[in-house]
């Protein structure tokens, strides 16, 4: 119940900013159709992946949440640069995530 409370966190803090940047700089940057496409992707896998780790490990959602809230961290960061359908994506967003 309480990993449930602390994933449910993670998405509202983390996850779904990320989705917002990623909507502002497609808007923005008039981006393709596909790079889009492999964005939402790239979201509908990662995402509930980082909510897991955040729901199994406290120390490290907490630690991320307030390494984004101060800006040390960007959201986009978090996704793994090594997923094909991430890596457009993070090209877009300027090279975030590449240490993830």
């Amino acid at each position: 119940m309480f990993s449930d409370f602390i994933g449910w966190i993670f998405a509202v803090l983390v996850v779904d900013p990320l989705q917002a940047q990623i909507v502002e700089q497609a808007e923005r940057a008039k981006l393709p159709v596909e790079i889009v496409r492999q964005s939402q992707s790239c979201l509908a896998s990662q995402g509930p992946q980082l909510i897991d780790r955040a729901a199994g490990d406290y120390g490290w959602a907490a630690a991320t949440v307030v390494n984004i809230a101060i800006g040390r961290t960007s959201p986009a960061e978090l996704l793994d640069n090594q997923d094909p359908q991430c890596a457009a994506l993070l090209r877009v967003l300027g090279g975030a995530g590449e240490d993830a």
